[in-house]
């Protein structure tokens, strides 16, 4: 059996370039800072309205899922480039199915926020 070279420090290391990638992707991706202005409205339209535990369970989940979407999409979207600098078909159809997996989970937020706010603003609206 092969020993295992685990290290504290390479571990700790990682997160400095996971940090890294969250940094670039801040700077360079107009599309994510988007997103994290819509998570940020999500949030506070949230707390606002006091919504349940297991409603912020979705919400959470909903956000994640975009923001990990986008890097994925920009991940790609970059090795794609670095593969084939030159237009191709190919890389661009690989780089259309990335964008709608981004796309895709971004309606699936909408519609888990929908679904939740839409009925306490309207329970809101009443009282007035």
């Amino acid at each position: 059996m092969a020993r295992s070279n685990f290290s504290w420090k390479a571990r700790i290391r990682s997160f400095s370039y996971a940090f890294n990638g969250l940094k670039i992707i801040w700077r360079e991706e107009h599309n994510f800072r988007v997103h994290l202005l819509a998570a940020v409205l999500a949030i506070a339209l949230s707390w606002g309205l006091r919504i349940s535990p297991y409603e912020w369970l979705a919400i959470v989940f909903s956000i994640g899922f975009v923001l990990v979407c986008e890097l994925l999409n920009t991940a790609l979207e970059n090795l794609a480039d670095f593969v084939c600098p030159e237009k191709n078909p190919n890389i661009k159809r690989i780089k259309d199915i990335a964008a709608a997996a981004v796309m895709l989970s971004s309606l699936t937020a909408l519609l888990i926020g929908l679904l939740i706010f839409v009925p306490k603003l309207l329970s809101l609206a009443h009282m007035f």
